[in-house]
């Protein structure tokens, strides 16, 4: 079981930056792969960032560069620095994690934070 909690989300300007930051309540944080997702209004959720419990990274094309995933096993916490940022990151940020050792794959999902960016 995985209870997952974003904090860090609000209103910024173009080129501005935020931090998003994710806590999970969990035994198995060692285990857990965990991701960033986002959802614009009348667009599907979409995949921002993913993180496994070695650190390895993998980001969306559109925010390859401006977007940095990290993760603090000792805290069970994952963060997303996001910087430079555009109208088009408008969206509710979700946080993911799921288990990386199971065969069939069931996804935790946070409650989601909003991220505004607009001048």
């Amino acid at each position: 079981q995985v209870q997952l909690v974003e904090s860090g989300g609000g209103l910024v300007q173009p080129g501005g930056s935020l931090r998003l930051s994710c806590a999970a309540s969990t035994s198995i944080f060692g285990f857990i792969v965990m991701g960033w997702y986002r959802q614009a209004p009348g667009k599907l959720r979409e995949l921002v960032a993913t993180v496994t419990p070695g650190s390895s990274t993998m980001y969306a094309d559109s925010v390859k560069g401006r977007f940095t995933i990290s993760r603090d096993n000792s805290k069970s916490t994952v963060y997303l620095q996001m910087n430079a940022l555009k109208p088009d990151d408008t969206a509710v940020y979700y946080c993911n994690a799921y288990d990386m050792r199971v065969k069939v794959r069931y996804d935790y999902w946070g409650p989601g934070t909003q991220v505004t960016v607009s001048s």
